[in-house]
């Protein structure tokens, strides 16, 4: 695996070293010594997948709040997502500074974010899967979460017009957030 540090501090993007031959690759998905060396996150007591069945779905900007935050490591199985990490960390060098990635089955790469940072993704293709390896269990009272085009942030989305839930579309400015 190779460690890419990102704009964002503590957000890596992590490419995997393929072993290809005629039948196909092999590539380490995970390796808690490496995570260890560079002291992310390696206890993942839960997982969990998302699928979108329409390019365009918009998911975010998500994050669970003290003392339940969560690092994540997300990887794109199906298709291909534009994903987005967002620094909430107060006093943080790069706090309300987004970073994105591209996340496609085709090239493999995780995005890794520490606890502190929100998660959004829009998917770039039909029948996209996320899945998600996490460092706490969800807490339902902890989560957060933030309007996907809230001007404090500038997020640049890929693509206009996108698919929605009724939670994420009447989200309130982060400005307006209890902490």
């Amino acid at each position: 695996m190779n460690f890419i540090p990102t704009a964002l501090a503590g957000v890596w993007l992590i490419e995997p070293q393929r072993q290809e031959d005629e039948r196909g690759w092999f590539s380490r998905a995970y390796c808690e010594a490496a995570f260890a060396a560079r002291s992310l996150a390696t206890h993942w007591p839960q997982c969990s997948s998302s699928f979108n069945a329409r390019r365009g779905t918009l998911r975010g900007m998500h994050w669970q709040a003290e003392p339940h935050a969560e690092a994540k490591l997300v990887r794109c199985v199906r298709g291909a997502v534009y994903d987005v990490a967002l620094d909430l960390r107060a006093g943080s060098p790069t706090f309300c500074r987004w970073h994105a990635v591209e996340l496609s089955a085709d090239n493999g790469c995780a995005l890794y974010l520490p606890e502190g940072c929100a998660h959004g993704f829009q998917t770039l293709l039909d029948d996209t899967e996320l899945f998600y390896q996490i460092s706490t269990e969800h807490h339902a009272p902890s989560a957060r979460g933030a309007r996907w085009n809230d001007p404090a942030f500038g997020i640049g989305w890929p693509l206009s017009h996108p698919v929605l839930s009724p939670a994420d579309e009447n989200r309130v400015d982060f400005s307006f957030l209890p902490s």
